[in-house]
C-alpha cells in the first residue's frame, strides 16, 4: 500500500507560481510512475501530468504544456509539480497518484492517490 501525501497548495495571483510536492512512503517509489491530476469544483477530475520511473519519460494535458514541469527525486520519494504562468481556471485541488503501469492519463489506472492540496489562483 502506498501512501501519498501532497503540499505546497495556496493562494496565487494569476501569472504567478506554485510547487507542489507528494512524498510516498512505499520504498520502492522508483518502480511507479507518478502522477498529477485535479479536479475543479463542479467538474470531473482531469490528467495534468505523469512522470515515468526514472524521470527520462514525462507527458502532459495539453492545457498545461509548456507552463507545468513534473519532476521526481526517488533518493527522497517525492514528485514535484512547478507551476508556472498560472491562470484562474487552474483553481482546483490537485492531486498526486501513483501507478506501477506507464501512459495512464486516466485516474482508473492509477491505484494509489493522495488526499488533495487546493490551489486557488485569483484574477
Amino acid at each position: 500500500q502506498v501512501q501519498l501525501v501532497e503540499s505546497g497548495g495556496g493562494l496565487v495571483q494569476a501569472g504567478g507560481s506554485l510547487r507542489l510536492s507528494c512524498v510516498a512512503s512505499e520504498r520502492s517509489f522508483s518502480g511507479y510512475t507518478m502522477g498529477w491530476f485535479r479536479q475543479a469544483p463542479g467538474k470531473e477530475r482531469e490528467f495534468v501530468a505523469a512522470i515515468n520511473w526514472s524521470g527520462a519519460g514525462t507527458y502532459y494535458a495539453d492545457s498545461v504544456k509548456g507552463r507545468f514541469t513534473i519532476s521526481r527525486d526517488n533518493a527522497n520519494h517525492t514528485v514535484y509539480l512547478q507551476m508556472n504562468s498560472l491562470k484562474p481556471e487552474d483553481t482546483a485541488v490537485y492531486y498526486c497518484a501513483a501507478s506501477r503501469a506507464y501512459g495512464h492519463t486516466q485516474g482508473a489506472g492509477y491505484p494509489y492517490w493522495g488526499q488533495g492540496t487546493q490551489v486557488t489562483v485569483s484574477s
